[in-house]
């Protein structure tokens, strides 16, 4: 039986499997975020090395942003102009490409997420829902109609302008381009600028808590107005604290304000506004489903 070979390609470390789902990994390796040369060229040794051993049909990436993922762009399969250093301008599907003649997948790490609880997860009785990840960023990927959310290029959710109420919060926001975005806002590192400690050390009756999950809600909120999901899952570090999901739960209720009539918003937002069903494993595990559907592209290709 043919495997497929799945990239996390995150921020602080790559996470590289090869399997065919949740219950079937064969090989997985973590290799910290250094130099594409470093850590690229480790990642491609790691399938070549599965590849003695294992048939591996194709390769899908779940990577952090921005990026290109319009196989019609000459740059298709690369890392932008994202801020992280070294990594602008990253060649990631080409380099792939050089080194193993197979289909490869290519998306941001929340639409690969999205897709992942979608197969797997949370999302499996839904086709039109939001995966969004709350930590070093806020990013925000999904599907609608059972389709990958793309466009212009893809969704940019975190960097979204939600009000910022200087009197209650005078903190300027941490976002390079933006200052007060959703992210600059919200995110973990913000949290930790905010308060001068990390979120985890954070207490769950601390006031960080309350407006967290105010910024929080305020996105969450704006996305229910513009994409009408079924479902919302929230993962990331900042969402493993249990207190906070009753927290957005009710602030999304109290902006919400009864505008949206649905028993679903009304009477079970607890089912509505969810954690992944795969946990911290959604990107990779996303990467093998995307794998799968590359190779099936392009076997319905020949």
């Amino acid at each position: 039986m043919a495997l497929f070979g799945g990239i996390e390609a995150g921020g602080t470390k790559f996470v590289c499997a090869v399997g065919t789902g949740p219950d079937d990994i064969r090989a997985e390796i973590r290799i910290p975020t250094e130099t594409p040369d470093i850590t690229m060229g480790q990642a491609i040794a790691f399938f070549q090395e599965q590849r003695t051993q294992r048939d591996i049909a194709a390769i899908g990436v779940a990577s952090f942003g921005p990026v290109d993922p319009d196989p019609g762009s000459p740059t298709f399969g690369y890392i932008t102009n994202t801020p992280k250093p070294g990594w602008p301008h990253t060649p990631v599907v080409p380099l792939l490409k050089e080194a193993f003649d197979m289909p490869i997948g290519f998306d941001t790490d929340v639409n690969v997420a999205a897709l992942g609880e979608r197969r797997w997860g949370a999302a499996q009785e839904v086709d039109t829902f939001v995966y969004l990840t709350i930590g070093t960023g806020i990013g925000g990927g999904g599907m609608v109609n059972g389709n990958l959310l793309h466009g212009l290029l893809h969704p940019e959710m975190g960097h979204m302008f939600v009000p910022h109420n200087r009197e209650r919060d005078p903190f300027p926001g941490v976002c390079p381009f933006h200052a007060d975005c959703w992210e600059g806002l919200a995110n973990g590192p913000a949290l930790e600028a905010r308060w001068g400690q990390p979120g985890e050390t954070l207490p769950p009756h601390h006031e960080a808590w309350a407006l967290e999950a105010h910024y929080l809600a305020l996105g969450v909120a704006n996305i229910m107005m513009v994409l009408s999901p079924q479902l919302v899952v929230m993962g990331g570090g900042v969402m493993e604290r249990e207190h906070i999901f009753p927290l957005v739960r009710q602030e999304v209720k109290t902006l919400l304000n009864d505008y949206i009539q649905s028993p679903t918003t009304t009477d079970a937002l607890d089912k509505y506004i969810v954690p992944p069903a795969l946990g911290g494993r959604a990107g990779v595990l996303g990467a093998i489903a995307l794998a799968q559907r590359a190779w099936q592209i392009d076997h319905d290709r020949l």
